[in-house]
This record gives structure tokens, C-alpha cells and sequence, in this order.
């Protein structure tokens, strides 16, 4: 069957955009063919700093004829329906067969449409799918009025080894393309895919980019290995690099001596931005080398010398700045930058970045009470954590922010433990990255991001369905991350007790309304009720609160009250989404924060991981069956009762053997399930419940539960009711599924 080549060749695409836009371009152009009929055997997609092509083979010579039938009014109908029923059609009366369903007689107008070519319908559907290729930035060029990432120069399109005829962007289609931009001359002529890529190759182009990317690794590899070297490894710069070169060339450059006293850090972060150059390193110490690999889009008649040359004195003035920085930088302390943070403003709402280092502060004093945590290195690393942002280094290069923060407390003099919890507050910065162990890092970690969650809930800038600007979901897979991977007790075992956030908050909300909404009339009252609230009922004292909140107060400050339950909220969605990443069933996730407010986290989870095993278990989904049959029975019979079922069963009533027996196993059940859950002994709980299987499975067997006396059939419903509340006890069953 014949194959269809499409090539579009333009001014260089940014690295960034060139693998989206393969996909994209596949994804419109297949979209388009199938719903016109045509159908393939396969579709490839390459992406280059000048190209995006697309293969696709097997497509039919011609689209299949299609006949549809499509059914019309009666033929006593108004004569304006009729008539609206042919124009839609585009058929006449004539044309219409007269069909009978019994009711009485209805036209049908049956429509023929012959398929039209293959190439007919490219010339069609191509132009279009350019269009709407979805470029993260775009531009308009002289001569035509489509807005596309660049110029475009040529457009290749064969079909069966003849060409397509259509225009896009004031460029007509053809079969000619071109080589690399200095190792090849003149145009090329193709027809089909084969010998497109050969010709390419021949003209010094390498089309698939995975090939370009394995180049690259195995020179950059092989040419450190042969100095005693290692690439540091860095798959987002492989990937850009081999959206930059057409024919990649590795060759290793030397770095000067008088810059290897500068952090490597800032040395690798200078050459990655700035250059694109790879840093290596001695595996023996681990350290950074005076070495680096460039990536050539050229094959230099004396091996690159000049090349290397050239880029040596670059990366020399890019260096020297870095180093100027650096040597500046370390003139004044941490300590005496911490004022100048009052300059920085860190959000419109929220005040400057001093005023956020104050939060951070007060945070880490209320985390380390909760958690029972020194809080003395932890307050002193708060305070210095955000100096750096006034640094040279950072204002360069701000992704090095708390890594610098680090190297400068060191420089001061500051305690180690501090100097690293500097560095990890912002850990961790993303599913790969490592997550802060040491107290006064896992302080100030949690600090940060719990102060960005209140602080920006409080003033209402929550993340959207689609936006997250504050990254604050990163924040909170943080807190989740910190608090798990370190199975850190921030909540109460009862579920009565108070929650994770409520505990940070809550108790010390006072000082938090402070911080977030100033002291006027309204909060001084509202901090008021938060002390009432602290001596008794919650409910009563958001009675209270909600009295004393004038309707006109400017900040609506029942906004804060809610402030402690949306952010639990939201940190427990990001649970749930950590959990399912983990691999725990949905449901058994949705069972346990059916019964659980964000109390000990890591107790919820051992909770959900006991439970998805024992549901595994013949003994856990016959007794999930039993649950669902008495679950269904209960709901039935309040529904028509319109009454719940309540009460324990009176045992007077219970006549059955299988009925005693359930009701004494329900008793022991309990008991020990209340005890094992206390004692956060979750296998064990799970290994009560499936004792509960016999006595179900023999009730639900040889027990009527609707029986003719009305008392023994409340009774009965009271003992169904009790099995549902026992197993409540340790999840939700009626969320999980059979």
C-alpha cells in the first residue's frame, strides 16, 4: 500500500518545542485521516532543529464510498419540514425511498458518496493541521497571514513517491529538501521515506533524535573514559543538546585553574545555562573536573581544535563573572543580609520576604513543639534561609537559591546542621529530589511550604483547575513527602484528636492571623473566640466568631477560620495522589479518609497498605461480599422504613444459632478491633475481621433477616447494623469496590 513522506522545513526550532510538536503534528494528521476513512499500518513522527517529519505507511490509494441512509419525516408531514429534511439532505424528493414502520409511512433519503484519493483528500486536510499545530509561541512573517514558531522554507510532501499538491505559509509543496546548513550544498531530491533518510544522513543530517541523543552520550562517555573522567549526568541538557545539533560532534574542552576554587555548583549551573556545555567529573573523589564536553553541529577538518578554542574563551568570560560573584558575595555575611530582605517583595498580599522569613520562623518554634524537635539550629537556619536572595550568585543563577545559601553560612562560620538546612528547605523540589532527614532541615523544610499554603490560602490565591502559579501543589506533596518518608507523628492516633494542619495552626491561629491579617478590630475579636475555642467546643466558638464578624469587614475574616480546613483539605488530596502513585487502590484510599480526618499520616497509611492486602485475601472479599449484602439490606429497609437503623440488637431476640453466633463475634470483634487500631496494630485488626467471615457467611445462609415477627426483624436489622459499624471501625467499606 502506498506511504505518505511529509516534511516541514524551517529556521531553527527552539529545542524546548521540537518533540511536542512531532507529537502534535502526528496527532492532527492521523486525526484527520481517520476520520475521513483512512486508515494506516503505521505513523512516526521526527523532530530536528530544522524539521518536523512524518511517516506514515499502509495508507489506502482512495478513501472507501460510503452510503448512509438517514430517515425523514412522514409524508403527511408539513410541507416546510419536508422541505427542511431534503435541503439538510441535500437530496430531492425524487431520490427518497418511502418506507412503512407500521405506524404509517416515512422518507428516507439514501446517500451515496463516492471516496475521493488519498492524495485529494492530504491536499485537503494537511494545510489545515498545520495551522493548528499548537506552538507555545508563535510569529507572523512577511507575505502571509499564518502564524507559525518560524520561517518556513520548504515543504516535502509525497504520496506513493508523487507529490501533494497544496500551499501553506506562501510555500508551495514539493519533493526537495536540504541538507546541513554547512556540511551539505544544494537541494535534495526524495520521494519516499527509505530514501529520504539515506539522502539526509548522506547530507549530514541525523533525523531521529533518540539516535542524535545516543551520540551524544556515548561520545561525551567515551571521550571523558579516555581521560579518567565521567559525564555528571544530566538528561534534561542531553535532551535540549540533541535538539540543537543536526550532526552532533563531542569534544572536550579545558577549564582553567583559577576558577576550580568556585563551587562547582555555580561552575556546572554557568556552563549548562549560558553554553550548554556538560560537566565532568573524577569518580575517585566524586569532584567536579577542570573538564568539560561541548557538542559541535560540525565535523572540523582539524578535529575540532579551533572549536574548542573558541569556546574555551567564552566559557573564560562567563566564568570570570561567575567568579567576580562569588568573591563579592562572601565580602558580607548571611546575617547582614537578612535586612535587605525587607526590599524584596514576596507577594503583593503577603508582604516582603522578611516579613516571610518572620513566618518561617514562628512556624519552625510551633513545628518543633508539635513534634518534640530542638528548635534552637532550626530558628537560626529560618532566619538566614532566604539571605542568598540578595546575593550576585543567585541573582544570576536564582535555580541555585538555598544551594548558595549554604556555601555562604559555611564561609560565616554558622553551625554545619544549620548551613544544610539552609540548602534543604526547598527540598524536596520534585518527585526525584531527595528529602530533608536532619531536625533542623525537616523544620524548616515543613515551615516554608506550611507558611506558603496559609499564607497564600489566606489571601485567596488557591490553585485552579489548570494554573498553579505559587507551585503550591508542590508544596504539599512536600509536607507529605517530609512527613512520611521521615514517619513523623504530627497528629493524634484518636480520630477525635486534633488534625495535622489544626494542630500547627489551630492551637497557635493567633499568631498566625497576626502574621497573615494584620491586628485591626475584627481579628483581635476573632483571636478572642480562637481562645474560646482552645477551652472547649470548635462549633460553638465559630458560633461566636461568626457574631462577632462585622458583614462589612473588608477582610471577611470567617475567610481565615476556614483557612486551617482548606489547607488540610488540600494536603489530603495531594495524599490521595501520592498514595495512588504508590500503587494503593483508589478505593481503599477513599475507605480510610472516609473514617479519618488528616490526624497521623503515617498511621493512615499503614492503615490503607493493611487494608489493600487483606482485601486480597479469599477472607477479605467474601467478607467485603457480606458487608455489601447487609450494606444493601440496611439501605433498603431504612428507605422504606424512612427511619435509620439504630440500637444494639437485644439478645432476648436471638433465637438462630447463626445469629447468636454473629452477635458474639461482633462483641469480640469489636473490641479487639478498638484495642488494635488504638495501638496502631493494622495487620492485626485486618486479621479480626476475617474471623468475622465464618459467622456471616452462616448467618446470611440459614437467617431470614425479614422475618413475619416485627421484633425479631428490627432486631435482625439492629445486628446487620452493628456488622457495618464494626467494620466501619476500620474503613469505610461502602467506598470500596466489589
Amino acid at each position: 500500500m502506498p506511504d505518505l513522506l511529509l516534511e516541514l522545513f524551517s529556521e531553527e526550532i527552539p529545542a524546548r518545542m521540537q518533540a511536542q510538536a512531532a507529537k502534535d503534528l502526528e496527532r492532527l494528521v492521523v486525526g484527520a485521516l481517520s476520520d475521513r476513512g483512512l486508515l494506516f499500518e503505521g505513523a512516526k513522527a521526527f523532530s530536528g532543529p530544522r524539521r518536523l517529519t512524518l511517516a506514515i505507511t499502509g495508507l489506502p490509494a482512495r478513501q472507501p464510498d460510503v452510503s448512509e441512509e438517514k430517515k425523514g419525516p412522514r409524508l403527511n408531514a408539513p410541507p416546510k419540514a419536508i422541505e427542511g429534511f431534503l435541503r439538510s439532505a441535500g437530496v430531492t424528493l425524487e431520490q427518497c425511498e418511502r418506507r412503512d414502520d407500521g405506524k404509517g409511512e416515512f422518507y428516507v433519503a439514501v446517500i451515496a458518496r463516492k471516496g475521493r484519493t488519498t492524495a485529494e483528500v492530504l491536499s485537503e486536510v494537511l494545510p489545515e493541521a498545520f495551522t493548528r499545530l499548537p506552538w507555545p509561541k508563535s510569529m507572523r512573517f512577511p507575505g502571509s497571514a499564518v502564524r507559525w514558531v518560524r520561517p518556513l522554507h520548504g515543504i516535502v510532501c509525497t504520496f506513493d513517491g508523487e507529490i501533494v499538491p497544496f500551499e501553506f505559509a506562501c510555500v508551495t509543496s514539493g519533493n526537495t529538501t536540504w541538507g546541513h546548513r554547512f556540511l551539505s550544498h544544494g537541494p535534495l531530491g526524495v520521494r519516499r521515506f527509505e530514501d529520504y533518510e539515506k539522502t539526509l544522513r548522506d547530507a549530514h543530517v541525523i533525523l531521529d533524535a533518540d539516535e542524535r541523543r545516543e551520540i551524544i552520550l556515548h561520545g561525551a562517555t567515551q571521550q571523558a573514559f579516555a581521560l579518567g573522567l565521567d559525564p555528571i549526568e544530566d538528561e534534561g541538557l542531553l535532551d535540549e543538546v540533541a535538539g540543537l545539533a543536526e550532526w552532533p560532534v563531542v569534544l572536550i574542552g579545558t577549564i582553567e585553574d583559577r576558577f576550580m576554587d568556585v563551587p562547582a555548583e555555580i561552575l556546572q549551573t554557568s556552563m549548562r545555562t549560558h553554553q550548554k556545555y556538560f560537566a565532568l567529573r573524577d569518580p575517585g573523589t566524586g569532584r567536579m573536573a577542570a573538564r568539560f564536553a561541548l557538542v559541535s553541529n560540525m565535523a572540523a577538518r582539524d578535529g575540532g581544535r579551533e572549536i574548542v578554542a573558541g569556546n574555551e574563551r567564552v566559557l573564560r568570560a562567563r566564568l570570570s563573572d561567575a567568579k567576580f560573584f562569588w568573591d563579592q558575595d562572601r565580602k558580607r555575611t548571611l546575617e547582614s543580609r537578612v535586612e535587605d530582605l525587607k526590599g524584596i517583595v514576596f507577594h503583593a498580599k503577603l508582604g516582603t520576604q522578611y516579613e516571610r522569613v518572620e513566618r518561617i520562623v514562628a512556624l519552625v518554634e510551633l513545628l518543633a513543639e508539635r513534634l518534640g524537635m530542638d528548635a534552637t539550629q532550626a530558628k537560626r537556619a529560618a532566619r538566614l534561609c532566604k539571605a542568598d536572595l540578595t546575593t550576585g550568585v543567585v541573582g544570576e543563577f536564582p535555580e541555585l537559591q538555598g544551594v548558595m545559601g549554604r556555601y555562604y553560612a559555611l564561609h560565616d562560620g554558622e553551625d554545619a546542621d544549620v548551613a544544610d538546612a539552609i540548602r534543604d528547605h526547598y527540598r524536596p523540589v520534585g518527585p526525584g529530589d531527595h528529602v530533608p532527614t536532619a531536625d533542623p532541615s525537616v523544620l524548616v523544610a515543613m515551615a516554608d511550604k506550611l507558611g506558603q499554603l496559609v499564607g497564600f490560602f489566606a489571601v485567596g490565591e488557591k490553585p485552579s483547575g489548570s494554573g498553579d502559579p505559587f507551585a503550591l501543589r508542590r508544596a504539599a506533596l512536600g509536607i507529605v513527602r517530609i512527613v512520611l518518608e521521615n514517619k513523623l507523628r504530627v497528629g493524634g492516633k484518636d480520630v477525635n484528636d486534633e488534625s495535622f494542619v489544626e494542630g500547627v495552626l489551630w492551637r497557635h491561629w493567633d499568631n498566625v492571623i497576626e502574621f497573615y491579617r494584620g491586628t485591626d478590630a475584627d481579628l483581635l475579636a476573632a483571636k478572642k473566640v480562637i481562645v474560646e475555642h482552645r477551652a472547649g467546643d470548635r462549633t460553638a466558638a465559630k458560633r461566636a466568631a461568626d457574631a462577632r464578624a462585622p458583614d462589612t469587614s473588608p477582610a471577611g475574616w470567617e475567610n481565615s477560620w476556614n483557612t486551617a480546613n482548606d489547607v488540610e483539605a488540600f494536603i489530603t488530596e495531594r495524599l490521595k495522589v501520592a498514595l495512588r502513585e504508590r500503587g494503593m487502590r483508589h478505593d481503599a484510599v477513599e475507605s480510610v479518609f472516609g473514617l479519618e480526618r488528616m490526624n497521623d499520616l503515617v498511621g493512615i497509611v499503614a492503615r490503607i497498605e493493611a487494608l489493600q492486602n487483606f482485601l486480597k485475601t479469599d477472607e477479605g472479599s467474601n467478607l467485603l461480599a457480606g458487608y455489601k449484602r447487609a450494606a444493601n439490606i440496611l439501605k433498603a429497609e431504612e428507605k422504606k422504613d424512612k427511619r435509620s437503623v439504630e440500637g444494639r440488637p437485644d439478645p432476648a431476640l436471638l433465637h438462630l444459632p447463626e445469629e447468636k453466633s454473629l452477635a458474639n463475634a461482633l462483641s469480640a470483634a469489636e473490641t479487639s478491633i478498638v484495642g488494635d487500631i488504638q495501638a496502631e496494630k493494622f495487620v492485626e485488626a485486618m486479621g479480626v475481621m476475617a474471623k468475622l467471615r465464618a459467622p456471616v457467611d452462616a448467618f446470611f445462609d440459614k437467617v431470614k433477616v425479614n422475618d413475619d415477627d416485627p421484633a425479631i426483624r428490627a432486631n435482625r436489622l439492629k445486628l446487620l447494623a452493628r456488622l457495618r459499624a464494626t467494620l466501619h471501625l476500620v474503613a469505610d467499606f461502602s467506598k470500596i469496590e466489589g
